[in-house]
């Protein structure tokens, strides 16, 4: 692809001595994009976007916030009540954390039913799988920052579990807490690690589409570009896609805003934090559920490994295995849609998580115990046994000989 000729002498000036103008028209302009995308590929951009609006509000947030204990409450309320705009900014924020994590996980799910993570795009979806943590911590800690009820006991309850970890555990809790305690050393440190994990996130997603562009983009066929006849522009094409999902999501995501601001949030967390008052029910934040079921499946202690540590070591597994999942799925073919039995076992992994996020979000008593505890079990029978055997044996449908024939059949 030859380099762009800019007619605009600055732009001519600046590109000569740093191409950041001709990288971006290879990067967003003429990159060539399989001409199949479906509006399930808008979710990387989606989650690009979000991110921005995290960082940008976050930024103006920290503006006013004040990590203290004793002031930690009222300066979140100051900014809802006297900062000009403060109200929307924060909201922006809050339910901002939760479109980060729908538009991720519905690109990891997308990811998953066309085979996105397989050769040679392994590297691709690890960095994903790496991304999706830095989020979990950084949610984590900003979920802290309020200092309502619920953030101080889900802060006391969560780096608890690091304390099941033998020998090392409880230096470890200790040093997250800065002291003996839940209290303003540690949410100091909780203050300053999410400021600066977004940051890290934003440099994770330049190397995450750096992997992408290299490889150029998957698609709902799974196979591989045979030529320029079954490619198109990303510019018009894909950028007036993305603008369309944009202004669909942005619906979305405003109707939370303005109408209904804290539909994800705990009521606990409008109550100051109190160390003598325990909440009848600590549950943390939505997008954790899932995994929270997971590490309260485990209820009876097994040699040296108590209930509590096996729940941690699961939690953590659950979301690694994923990133193992190249290797685990061993098909030829990418896409499920050419692979009937595999996307029957990916719908039952769908509806299996849903149930660990509800069962997430109840008590800890029965039925709710044995029900999380069978979908636990689904949940890692699926990963490491069906995917492996499935994609093996499984017979799979012809393949279009190139994505040309399919779109233009």
């Amino acid at each position: 692809m030859s380099d762009p000729t800019w007619k605009n002498p600055i732009v001519k000036w600046i590109d000569y001595r740093l191409p950041i103008f001709t990288m971006m028209q290879h990067s967003a302009v003429d990159y060539p994009t399989p001409k199949n995308l479906s509006y399930w590929w808008n979710f990387g951009s989606l989650a690009g976007m979000v991110l921005v609006i995290m960082i940008l509000s976050g930024i103006m947030l920290v503006m006013n916030y004040t990590p203290h204990e004793a002031m930690a409450f009222n300066s979140v309320e100051r900014i809802m009540r006297d900062v000009n705009w403060g109200w929307l900014i924060r909201y922006l924020h809050m339910n901002g954390g939760s479109m980060f994590f729908i538009v991720v996980y519905i690109h990891m799910f997308r990811g998953m039913y066309y085979g996105s993570y397989k050769y040679p795009r392994e590297l691709l979806w690890i960095i994903g799988v790496v991304i999706l943590l830095a989020m979990m911590a950084t949610a984590f800690m900003g979920y802290v920052l309020p200092w309502g009820q619920m953030s101080y006991w889900g802060a006391t309850v969560i780096t608890n579990l690091f304390s099941a970890i033998p020998l090392v555990g409880e230096s470890i809790v200790t040093w997250l807490w800065g002291g003996f305690s839940v209290a303003n050393p540690t949410l100091n440190r909780f203050f300053s690690l999410h400021y600066l994990l977004p940051f890290v996130i934003f440099a994770l997603v330049f190397v995450h589409l750096w992997a992408l562009h290299h490889h150029k983009s998957s698609n709902p066929l799974g196979i591989d570009v045979k030529g320029p006849q079954d490619t198109i522009p990303f510019h018009p094409y894909y950028t007036i896609k993305d603008f369309y999902g944009i202004g669909l999501f942005m619906l979305f995501y405003m109707y939370f805003v303005f109408f209904a601001p804290n539909f994800f949030g705990e009521p606990d967390n409008y109550i100051p934090a109190n160390p003598l008052s325990t909440p009848a029910h600590i549950v943390p934040e939505w997008y954790f559920l899932p995994f929270y079921a997971i590490l309260r499946a485990f209820t009876q202690d097994i040699w040296f490994l108590t209930a509590k540590l096996q729940g941690v070591i699961a939690m953590f597994l659950s979301i690694i295995f994923l990133a193992l999942l190249p290797w685990l799925d061993g098909s030829k073919v990418r896409s499920m849609k050419f692979r009937p039995l595999s996307m029957m076992f990916f719908w039952l992994f769908f509806i299996d998580t849903l149930i660990l996020g509800y069962m997430g979000g109840q008590l800890a008593e029965e039925p709710y115990v044995t029900i999380g505890q069978v979908a636990t079990a689904y949940y890692f029978l699926h990963l490491l046994v069906i995917v492996p055997v499935v994609s093996r044996m499984e017979s799979t449908k012809e393949l279009p000989e190139s994505i040309s024939a399919a779109v233009t059949k």
